[in-house]
């Protein structure tokens, strides 16, 4: 009703007072009269009522719109994303990229793949020289402990089995099953590959300080004496390293007991 007067009074239309005046005479229900809905004053009201629709259905369909253009970002943390734009920013090839400078980007690239790959070819090579060693290692001790059975066999001393094993590496190597077998050019009487029994026997003339002294006494003491001027005692030979006990064979010094 508020809105009727004040239609009514923004059209310029009086009031209909005959309802106020039947009320005072008659004893009627009291109170103003009710403004008379003429067709201007409807017309005034339709009017507001459409204007007011019109902005309605305006309000919706923008808030419509709205509720769909966010469904595209249903899922996306806010704050992630800002984190990953900045990174974007402050990453170096991205910032190259924007500048149009491929080249720089593709030699950059180009770069660090040849450091990856010269880093994990580093790390293979040195891995491989690790086996190689470790394998190189095992190899010897097989090689030394088939060179030991044999030279125990032979009857070697115990005070020569490290200068046979010196001398012995030089003449055998260990084959791929795990045999000691002779070098190149080493072959025995014959003409087979030299072995490593028919060497310790030819050691017991070239060497024969390797093994114990077969007769007993002085006798044999002083024929030993008398092949060479050269003698040395038993202790000091045991004191001297692998080369100098080599190079004290090769010149054929007496080992005296």
């Amino acid at each position: 009703m508020h809105l009727v007067r004040k239609l009514m009074g923004r059209a310029g239309i009086p009031m209909n007072a005959e309802g106020g005046d039947e009320g005072s005479n008659g004893g009627g229900s009291g109170g103003g009269g009710t403004p008379q809905i003429t067709p201007e004053i409807q017309a005034l009201i339709d009017q507001q009522v459409s204007g007011l629709k019109a902005k309605n259905q305006e309000l919706l369909g923008s808030l419509a719109q709205q509720k769909e253009a966010l469904k595209k970002y249903e899922g996306i943390d806010p704050d992630k994303t800002r984190e990953l734009y900045k990174r974007m920013e402050n990453d170096e090839e991205t910032r190259l990229i924007a500048e149009g400078k491929l080249d720089e980007v593709l030699k950059k690239r180009t770069e660090r793949m040849k450091n990856a790959y010269e880093q994990e070819t580093a790390a293979e090579r040195n891995a491989r020289q690790a086996a190689e060693k470790r394998a190189q290692a095992f190899a010897d001790r097989v090689l030394e402990n088939e060179i030991r059975a044999v030279a125990s066999s032979a009857g070697i001393h115990p005070h020569a089995v490290e200068d046979a094993l010196f001398r012995a590496r030089t003449v055998f190597q260990l084959s791929d099953d795990g045999k000691a077998v002779a070098m190149e050019n080493q072959f025995g009487k014959d003409g087979n590959p030299l072995t490593p029994a028919e060497w310790f026997g030819d050691m017991k003339t070239k060497a024969p300080h390797w093994f114990p002294a077969q007769g007993s006494g002085g006798g044999a003491q002083q024929s030993k004496a008398g092949a060479s001027d050269k003698t040395i005692t038993r202790a000091q030979f045991d004191a001297l390293s692998p080369v100098e006990r080599s190079q004290a064979v090769r010149s054929k010094v007496q080992i005296v007991d």
